[in-house]
């Protein structure tokens, strides 16, 4: 990232002109989506819970806490934030452990889009230029906003140098019906984060549903395949905002209803689990889901990333008690 726009090869574009009859109207994009199968809810969770039961052998533990560190959008999204609490953080993402250089750096770096640019400068001074910038636009948390001022947002912060857009949809919308203005409205936000510096080149587009909110399983299906039709590169659970964030059984919806859709598209899409994701346990069951669900070609940070900011002390501090056999004292990590 950034990537090279168009990013779809032919055989996925022909595949996906095939489904423009889909999107052409309101009431086709309804028949499609009330059309997809519906979610068996016991049948779901079950699966989901059963998968968070796996023993995980010590080898394969100490490569999954590894693992869960390079997939981490640390983060702080905070009406306080500031451009040194910000450059803290990227300290932290680039050297996670700074008495420990084999640990790898984190994802990206998530904040608000007037962060972007003392974020890019902080990382580069760190020696951590791959590590990505990822903003937060169009009227986070709530997506109660005008578009003329979503795609503002989205532009100001692709403009100062963001590798990656984490936008919310309308809910209200969605849940009224208004699919065509949900659709329509992440196409844009998508055009937008196309670079005006020549380039050919665009930030990543990650769609956030805040599942909590949406109500059903069959809505979180229904969601999915919306944005992946409207050319979401991610698609992500959570704002972290609300009372209820990523679950197990709502990821694992959300990574079959991706792994459905490259099957007819052969576009393939990432997922983003955020909110309420704080141990190196939790994580681990998330790796598993998408293991036994997806398979080696999502098991990257390019296709799977925990939208977090708390998880990365205890992934530390688990990894620390692997190598040790202890565990250190409360002042081995730093408190974000």
């Amino acid at each position: 990232m950034p990537t090279t726009v168009p990013a779809y090869g032919a055989e996925a574009a022909e595949r996906l002109a095939s489904m423009a009859d889909v999107t052409a109207t309101d009431g086709a994009l309804r028949r499609f989506l009330h059309g997809l199968p519906g979610v068996d809810a016991v049948g779901l969770q079950a699966r989901a819970a059963a998968l968070g039961t796996r023993s995980i052998k010590t080898t394969a533990k100490a490569y999954a806490i590894d693992l869960a560190i390079s997939m981490i959008d640390l983060t702080t999204l905070e009406g306080a934030d500031t451009p040194g609490k910000v450059r803290a953080l990227c300290a932290k993402g680039v050297s996670p452990d700074p008495t420990d250089r084999s640990v790898p750096k984190v994802a990206a770096i998530c904040v608000y889009s007037d962060m972007v640019a003392t974020a890019k400068q902080a990382l580069a001074e760190a020696g951590g230029s791959e590590v990505h910038v990822a903003s937060v636009a169009t009227a986070f948390p709530s997506g109660r906003a005008a578009l003329a001022v979503k795609l503002a947002d989205t532009r100001e912060a692709v403009a100062a140098g963001a590798d990656e857009i984490d936008m919310v949809i309308d809910r209200g919308a969605f849940l009224s019906g208004r699919y065509l203005q949900v659709f329509e409205e992440i196409k844009q936000v998508k055009e937008a984060c196309r670079r005006e510096d020549g380039s050919g080149t665009a930030a990543h587009l990650k769609v956030i549903f805040e599942t909590g909110e949406l109500q059903t399983y069959d809505n979180v299906r229904r969601a999915s395949w919306l944005a992946m039709l409207a050319g979401a590169d991610f698609i992500k659970t959570s704002t972290g905002k609300v009372a209820v964030n990523a679950t197990p059984p709502v990821t694992l919806l959300m990574l079959e209803a991706v792994r459905d859709f490259r099957d007819t598209t052969g576009v393939q899409v990432g997922v983003k689990p955020a909110g309420g994701i704080r141990t190196s346990k939790d994580a681990i069951k998330y790796l598993v889901l998408v293991n036994e669900t997806l398979g080696a070609d999502w098991l990257t940070a390019d296709w799977f990333r925990f939208g977090a900011s708390s998880l990365l002390n205890d992934l530390l501090m688990q990894r620390q008690k692997l190598s040790t056999g202890r565990y250190s004292g409360p002042d081995y990590v730093t408190v974000d």
